[in-house]
């Protein structure tokens, strides 16, 4: 089944809907609420965080969050830093955290990216294997916070 999703910019008419997403609660370890991360994008201002909510008509079903086209510095890696990813939990395993993907590759391509980086919390549970599974590869290198780091070669992506 293919997902038609849309990536919507956040605004005090949606913002609520938009926090009401939420993951499981044994994902919270690996995942950051919305709400927290407009916090860390408020706290962070020189990482150019560039947020959407993602809709599947009119319903709210996940959120992404970027470092958009950023010079790397110490504690914001960029260009192109896929900051958060999160699908709600009544509706993951349909395809949407691929579909998201697929919308922020387009994008970040667009505007000149060829490579895109993200990092997890490893462990049990952890999104590690999706992200491996759409293409990311380890970089070896390990972030402040303990988290993995991975990137994905644009150019490997339809």
């Amino acid at each position: 089944m293919t997902v038609q999703i849309r990536l919507v910019e956040v605004t005090d008419d949606n913002r609520d809907a938009v926090m009401a997403v939420r993951v499981r609660p044994d994902q919270e370890r690996f995942v950051a609420s919305v709400e927290k991360s407009f916090e860390h994008a408020a706290q962070h201002p020189g990482a150019n965080p560039w947020f959407r909510a993602v809709y599947d008509g009119d319903d709210a079903v996940g959120f992404v969050m970027l470092s958009w086209n950023v010079t790397p510095q110490p504690g914001i890696r960029g260009p192109y830093f896929l900051w958060r990813l999160l699908v709600g939990a009544d509706v993951q395993g349909r395809g949407y955290g691929s579909a998201i993907l697929n919308e922020v590759v387009a994008l970040v391509r667009a505007a000149g990216a060829t490579e895109l980086f993200t990092s997890c919390v490893p462990g049990e549970g952890s999104p590690e294997p999706f992200y491996r599974g759409y293409g990311f590869v380890p970089t070896g290198e390990i972030d402040e916070d303990g988290e993995t780091v991975l990137a994905l070669d644009l150019s490997t992506r339809p």
